[in-house]
């Protein structure tokens, strides 16, 4: 898959907690909507019917093949102007964008921070463990750098460190000394290469007991990496959402690990900023968890901006 916005395959990404999403946003005609990752644009499409023609819909997304999938969905060009606005962004840009379009403040803002399915099956960025192209990682291409040149060029500790921070991944240090060590005969460039050295540094009592695959920890600890991820939703967090939201506003987040729903939770405990709506987070039900298991991990938090 290309990832350019033109491409014409149909997703086939499910959003998650698409119903608790939509009802924890109250939704009205009028009101102005971010959807910070807009991915294919399943939220979106649904956000854009409960605001009616008198809404508007901002989506960004980092990754031009998602935006081209939304495009697709939402198809913004057949609506009136100013009701459905599509930005190849980060979230955190937000605000440049809104100066952009003019506007000054916005009603509600969403994030779903997973990987998706389609990104999953993108054969050139390395997402998934079947991935034959190199191991790249990023959602924009175009920017930073890709994960198999830093797997070349971090120090050891270095590499250490991000497997340990970013994947709370308990052999981080036998990981890094495998990748390091082979760098100059196999360097790692691929999927199948990282699975490759990950299986030759974990013990074997724990590649027996794996219940997932080993590398998963390691993929998610690169990607995060590669993206600056949890920088960008640290930012988002402390000044980009005060700022962008009208008082009285919504912010619905939906993390898929530890590490950003510990900093979405913290964030959310402010009261002078926020009132927070989900002292426990929404997780899904178990019915969709049978139709889209990806979505097992998923926490959906909600504050309203005080």
């Amino acid at each position: 898959m290309s990832g350019k916005p033109g491409d014409q395959k149909r997703p086939v990404h499910l959003p998650v907690l698409l119903r608790e999403v939509i009802t924890q946003l109250d939704l009205s005609p009028g009101l102005i909507v971010v959807d910070g990752t807009v991915g294919a644009g399943g939220h979106s499409e649904l956000i854009l019917q409960k605001i009616n023609t008198e809404g508007t819909l901002i989506g960004l997304d980092r990754d031009a093949m998602m935006l081209g999938f939304a495009a697709q969905k939402l198809k913004p060009e057949s609506l009136p102007a100013g009701r459905c606005y599509l930005r190849q962004s980060s979230y955190a840009e937000l605000p440049t964008v809104m100066e952009e379009l003019e506007i000054s403040a916005v009603d509600r803002v969403l994030l779903d921070l997973g990987l998706s399915s389609d990104q999953l099956g993108d054969e050139e960025r390395g997402f998934g463990f079947e991935s034959a192209g190199e191991l790249d990682l990023r959602f924009d291409t175009g920017s930073g750098v890709p994960a198999w040149q830093l797997l070349e060029n971090l120090s050891e500790s270095d590499l250490c460190e991000i497997l340990e921070v970013y994947g709370e991944e308990r052999f981080s240090q036998r990981i890094a000394s495998q990748i390091v060590k082979q760098r100059k005969s196999n360097p790692v460039r691929t999927a199948a290469g990282l699975i490759q050295a990950v299986q030759q540094a974990i013990p074997g009592k724990a590649l027996a007991a794996a219940r997932k695959n080993p590398a998963t920890r390691v993929f998610q600890a690169l990607r995060i990496a590669a993206n600056q991820e949890l920088e960008q939703l640290e930012s988002m967090l402390e000044s980009v959402l005060p700022q962008v939201l009208r008082p009285g506003g919504r912010a619905a987040i939906i993390s898929f690990h530890s590490l950003e729903d510990r900093l979405v939770k913290q964030a959310f405990k402010n009261q002078k900023i926020w009132k927070n709506l989900t002292a426990k987070p929404i997780v899904a039900t178990q019915a969709e968890q049978r139709v889209n298991p990806r979505c097992r991990t998923a926490k959906l938090r909600v504050a309203v901006k005080t």
